[in-house]
Formats: structure tokens, sequence, C-alpha cells
């Protein structure tokens, strides 16, 4: 009995607590009503987070009609991670873009990684590396982020997101502490799924050697990249990647023509390419090994 007495007061304390802390969210009456106990202590994560690295002290007064307006003047949402890649603000139209609330999206777990397509976590954590090795330097890296059921039912599947930022030092000396990377994610097009049919104006295809030399392309690469057949067959795949994106690629090549990758996806990516006016195009890749040959079909995203 005496057991069972100290389990109920220590349960009724916690409870206390987490409706004392969920009262203290600057988020409206109804909001909180509908926030379960794990979504309460996420939200105040978060909010500790952003309170460590803006203190509230340094942060200039900005009126919330003000913020609403700006936010829809973006072509995405905004996103802050900590120096461990821990999520420390999400902009509140991400519901826009994503189709879930900050809440929501929180439920998937605390840092970047966890609203992101796993295949790409790897080539993601070294970008966040370089950036914060190197602050200032701008890193760009596209995933699929997690979506409502919803969504996913009306789009066939997750959204694919270009996120562009860099690691910025809040405050000086510079420290983990004080260092934040700050994004845009910006939506894509959504492609077409493995499989769906696809108009010639939409796509091209190229053929590859093994070591992704292209042996042909299809003549509406013109219309997508600027160059000509005959400029491109001979030159190596690699040439015409942005190198940030190489590593990515390179994944790519090794699972299809290793033979590794367990289904379609695993031979899809989405690259940045040069064009021929010197500017960089989005690219949707699915490759697939024909024999001695590399095939790709290629999608150019907005």
């Amino acid at each position: 009995r005496s057991t069972k007495s100290a389990s109920k007061a220590r349960r009724d304390q916690i409870n206390a607590e987490l409706q004392a802390l969920r009262s203290l969210l600057p988020i409206s009456a109804e909001e909180k009503e509908r926030l379960s106990y794990l979504h309460t202590m996420a939200l105040v994560c978060l909010r500790l987070r952003g309170a460590q690295l803006f203190p509230p002290g340094l942060a200039p007064p900005a009126g919330p009609a003000l913020g609403t307006e700006l936010l829809s003047l973006l072509p995405g949402f905004l996103l802050v991670l900590s120096a461990d890649s821990k999520l420390v603000y999400i902009s509140e139209n991400v519901a826009q873009v994503l189709g879930l609330s900050v809440v929501e999206l929180l439920a998937q777990g605390d840092t970047v990684f966890d609203i992101l397509d796993g295949r790409v976590g790897e080539d993601v954590h070294k970008k966040l590396l370089l950036a914060r090795e190197e602050p200032g330097r701008e890193v760009t890296f596209v995933s699929e982020m997690r979506t409502s059921k919803a969504f996913r039912l009306q789009h066939g599947g997750n959204r694919v997101v270009a996120v562009c930022g860099r690691f910025v030092s809040l405050r000086w000396p510079p420290s983990p502490c004080t260092t934040a990377f700050l994004a845009l994610c910006t939506p894509l097009v959504q492609s077409p799924t493995e499989g769906e049919a696809a108009s010639q104006d939409d796509v091209f295809q190229s053929m590859h050697l093994l070591d992704m030399m292209l042996i042909d392309v299809t003549e509406s690469v013109t219309y997508h990249l600027g160059y000509h057949r005959e400029e491109l067959v001979g030159q190596s795949w690699y040439s015409l990647l942005h190198p940030e994106d190489v590593d990515l690629a390179a994944a790519q090549h090794r699972a299809v023509a290793l033979g590794a990758g367990l289904g379609p996806a695993a031979g899809t990516a989405v690259l940045r390419v040069l064009r021929k006016d010197r500017a960089w195009s989005w690219l949707r890749v699915w490759a697939r090994r024909d024999g001695g040959c590399i095939t790709c079909t290629c999608r150019c995203l907005r």
C-alpha cells in the first residue's frame, strides 16, 4: 500500500508539473487542450533550446501580425537547428508545405534526421558537418520530408524539399551553444513515382557506361539543359554535377552498378546539374543497370 501510494503521488506530481508547463506555452487554449504529455514535452524542449540560442533580452520585438505577413511571402518555411542538429525553431507555415503542424512534426522526433528521408541521412550529416566547420558557408541538400497521411494520399508520397542554409554564430565568442544553422526549406515540384507515365516534354534519358561516361542522350536534353546531344556524348556524368552533390551521386552510382539497390527507390536521387548557361538545374534521376550500361531517366524540378 505504501508503494502504491508513493507511485500515485509521483504520477500526480509529474502530471501537475506537465500541466503547469503546458499552461506556459505560447499557444492557444484550444491547442493546449489537444496536446498529449509527449507533445507537451517536445514543445517545451523546443522552446528551451530556442531560449538558449536566442535569449529573450537579445531578440528585437516583432509584432505577430508582421511575422505572419512575412511568413506568407516566403516560398517555403524557416528551420533553425542547433550545432548538434536538434530542432530549435520551425516556422508555423510548415503546415502549408508538409500538411503537418509544428506539434505534429515534433512527434516524429527532435532532430532534423527524424523528419527527413533516412536514405540521405549520411549525406546530410556530412554537409552539416562541413557547414559547421566553416561558419557562413552555405550548403544545400534535397530530401523527402515526412508529411501528413492526407498529403501522401493526395500526392502519392512525401514532399521533396530543398534545404538551403548556413551556420551563424549568434554571440561572441562563438561556441556550440551560441551557433545555429539557419535555413529556408523550399518545396520542389513533386516528381512522378517510378513506373508512372510521363511525356517526352517532361523528361530526358541518358545512357552511360558503367563508369558513367555518357554514350547517348535524348534530343530533349536541349530543352532542359541547353546542350546539344553531340556536346554531351563522351563526357563524364560527374563533370556536370554540383560539387556538393557528387557524394550522393556516387552512392547512387555504386548501388546501381553493383546491384546493391533494394527496389527502385535505391536508384533514385535528386541532384544539381550544370546547364549550358552556367546555371544549376535540379534533376530527379532514376537510374537502372541494363547489362553493361546504366540508363538514367531525368526530370527537371522547379
